[in-house]
């Protein structure tokens, strides 16, 4: 019997999962957007089977529906679903950055017998939209899954079987867990990022340079600042209570910060930005709640031709490249050519590469 999963919200990560779920055997991926126009891209790009134009008539059919939606959108979905007429055993999921009022409404369901479980995918892009789709988004990222207490175990390894062809790291954790943990390691360092901006803003007037020179490490930090401010408008007032929490946090470390300057004492400062490089380098390079882009930083020489010598080398071993910049501002950074690539396993490939036809040193920050 072929297992039918309805995709609803065809941008980027609901477009990158249908392509990924179409690897899964005896199953029918069908897709629904609200824009027009992204439909007809899905349906030309074959994100999807089939592409419909009534989500509610396509869900009394389907045995799993995901939301590929914002977290708003998602929460108006769920509450069309309550006069739906769906199958007795359909699974539903999301792929909402917060859970704690998705998980909510989830309760308001399963109170009509609706199984939903909260999920999460932790990848992203820099570009959005079902042009950008694509079926290997997911690879070695965390899948989050939140549950209701309770859950029955024959739904979540039925769900865990369908996102298995994601090839992402599916784990389970309660929904206040989650909002913890994504407001340590994305969310805040999406304010923070936001406020070095802000205060790089405010340097235009007196020191217009300081902008130009913003160009290396700055620029690399605060890259997240570039995010979609309606996206991230919504996910900082779903998640404030446990944003405060961390700026507080932030706010009593700044303070510490502020201790050891007034101090001077050198093995002091030493010592915190010791402890600080320990702690960073002990983190995994894989993909995490941040997109990563696995750049590849290049010690390249300063003579004509050499980025196209550099390209042409990955070209010949046929290893991608999304993304390639060249470093003008070099105070803090590794290299001063920027070569981003589609995975961990082509960057590794890339650094082979440059290292053994060209010999220049190569880094991954």
């Amino acid at each position: 019997m072929t297992r039918k999963v309805l995709v609803i919200g065809l941008g980027l990560i609901g477009g990158s999962i249908a392509l990924a779920l179409q690897k899964a055997p005896e199953t029918k991926i069908i897709g629904y957007d609200m824009d027009e126009k992204t439909r007809e891209h899905a349906k030309t790009l074959q994100i999807v089977h089939e592409v419909v134009t009534n989500p509610e008539e396509a869900a009394a059919e389907v045995d799993v529906i995901i939301f590929g939606t914002p977290v708003n959108a998602t929460l108006d979905w769920m509450e069309q679903l309550k006069s739906w007429p769906l199958k007795n055993k359909v699974i539903i999921t999301d792929t909402g950055s917060t859970k704690k009022m998705i998980m909510q409404k989830a309760g308001e369901l399963r109170a009509l017998g609706i199984t939903f479980i909260g999920g999460h995918p932790m990848a992203g892009s820099h570009k959005s939209g079902v042009l950008a789709a694509k079926p290997h988004l997911f690879e070695n990222a965390y899948y989050m899954l939140t549950p209701l207490a309770g859950e029955e175990i024959v739904n979540m390894a039925q769900l865990e079987s369908l996102l298995k062809f994601t090839h992402a790291k599916v784990v389970s954790v309660s929904a206040r867990e989650h909002d913890h943990m994504t407001a340590v390691v994305s969310h805040f360092p999406h304010v923070i990022a936001a406020s070095l901006v802000h205060q790089l803003g405010d340097e235009k007037s007196e020191y217009p340079m300081t902008r130009s020179l913003a160009a290396g490490g700055f620029r690399d930090v605060t890259r997240i600042a570039s995010s979609n401010p309606i996206l991230w408008r919504d996910i900082t007032l779903q998640n404030r209570d446990e944003l405060i929490v961390q700026l507080e946090g932030w706010q009593s470390e700044m303070d510490r910060v502020k201790s050891l300057l007034l101090e001077g004492n050198s093995d002091d400062i030493e010592s915190y930005f010791s402890v600080a490089k320990e702690l960073r380098d002990e983190l995994p390079v894989s993909a995490g709640a941040i997109f990563t882009s696995f750049d590849l930083y290049v010690d390249v020489p300063d003579y004509p031709g050499v980025i196209s010598e550099v390209t042409g080398y990955l070209a010949d071993e046929a290893i991608s490249i999304t993304n390639l910049r060249i470093i003008e501002s070099r105070e803090d950074v590794f290299g001063v050519l920027v070569i981003s690539l589609q995975n961990e396993n082509d960057r590794d490939r890339a650094a082979s590469c440059i290292q053994k036809r060209a010999n220049f040193e190569t880094y991954i920050s």
